[in-house]
């Protein structure tokens, strides 16, 4: 098993934006890091605490992925922290060894190193 990181801002509050960006990044990482629904064990979304219109968690049963569990939460309040910020943690269970973290928009500068 194996842990995919992702992120994405700066996202709007409102249900159309956190649903259509959290969208983006799981279509993203599941490009990136050539999965399939069947390879995703569950997924962990948080949200910082200016997004409380909608669960990202959502995106995955509208995207038509009803097998995978998929939990929400709200980051803790850390100072400077990047505003409307969806932040993903896909395990998975595959046999590939290259993992790809994803990092989208705005959310480019929580890791300069990628």
């Amino acid at each position: 098993m194996k842990s995919i990181r992702g992120a994405i801002a700066v996202v709007d509050n409102n249900e159309l934006s956190i649903i259509s960006s959290a969208k983006s990044l799981i279509l993203s990482v599941m490009k990136e890091n050539n999965i399939t629904e069947e390879d995703v064990v569950f997924a962990l979304f948080t949200v910082t605490q200016d997004l409380n219109q909608a669960f990202p968690a959502k995106a995955f049963r509208e995207l038509g992925m009803n097998s995978v569990a998929a939990i929400d939460t709200v980051a803790p309040n850390i100072k400077d922290d990047l505003a409307g910020c969806i932040r993903v943690l896909l395990t998975i269970n595959n046999s590939s060894n290259d993992v790809k973290h994803v990092y989208l928009n705005d959310a480019k500068t929580l890791r300069p190193d990628r």
